[in-house]
């Protein structure tokens, strides 16, 4: 069990999630993430792919828990599915689970099956050129090792039944590269550019694409989080502390 770690919460205290001090720890990435994922049918299940402390999870497991889903979360740092699974059980969400595995190496876990998932959800290392932080913990999950965001992307799809949906946050500057490697492979893509202000320009952005579609992608209109005197936006605090989803509030 990792010997240094914190209590903290999401959702305004509806989630309870374990933390290592000094390591990897969830931003409003991943609950912005969760939000994202819609249309979601009664005992679906759900992967998590780099689930890091489990935060994806653990916020559509706070949502969806009335529909009964599965959700699977993979990740490569032992310590980091240690606490995610202490979550899980201090959350009382006993449809969540989260395993130790390398998704570069052939995953031989039961219930982990390629095309056996309705919905993936990912937030992917961000980059292979960055300077990687000092703590290990923090540079596994931000930086690729031997695995760059197509092969990421192409892992994700597998997992996926037929016209199942996969969900990832990245960096704006990277959407380039997610429609290319996505193309003829997932279509009926839906871009939803998050700003921090106004005045900014978008510095994430939350992909959704359908395996198997040729639909036309969309872009839906800019998420703000917050306001210029810096408190968040009336619709940030619905999705990241009232828990709604961007269908509720965006009508996607």
């Amino acid at each position: 069990m990792p010997e240094n770690y914190t209590e903290d919460y999401l959702l305004d205290k509806k989630v309870k999630i374990f933390q290592p001090t000094d390591g990897y720890r969830a931003s409003s990435d991943a609950v912005l993430l969760s939000a994202m994922v819609s249309s979601v049918k009664s005992g679906a299940r759900i992967i998590d792919i780099g689930s890091g402390t489990g935060a994806i999870s653990l916020c559509l497991a706070q949502r969806l828990q009335n529909l009964s889903p599965h959700i699977e979360g993979v990740e490569l740092q032992p310590e980091l599915v240690t606490l995610a699974n202490m979550s899980a059980r201090a959350d009382n969400f006993e449809f969540v689970h989260f395993h130790q595995a390398d998704i570069r190496q052939k995953i031989n876990l039961p219930g982990l099956s390629p095309c056996s998932f309705d919905i993936a959800v990912s937030n992917p290392p961000y980059s292979e050129h960055d300077m990687p932080s000092p703590n290990a913990s923090k540079a596994a999950a931000h930086n690729h090792h031997d695995f760059d965001l197509v092969q990421w992307l192409n892992f994700c799809l597998k997992m996926l039944k037929p016209f199942g949906r996969l969900y990832l946050v990245h960096r704006a500057e990277n959407l380039p590269q997610i429609c290319a490697a996505l193309q003829n492979k997932a279509g009926a893509q839906t871009i939803l550019p998050i700003y921090s202000k106004t005045s900014q320009t978008a510095k994430r952005i939350i992909v959704s694409a359908q395996k198997d579609s040729k639909a036309p992608c969309r872009i839906l209109p800019a998420f703000v989080t917050h306001n210029h005197d810096g408190k968040y936006t009336e619709a940030a605090e619905k999705v990241l502390r009232q828990g709604l989803s961007f269908e509720d509030i965006l009508r996607i």
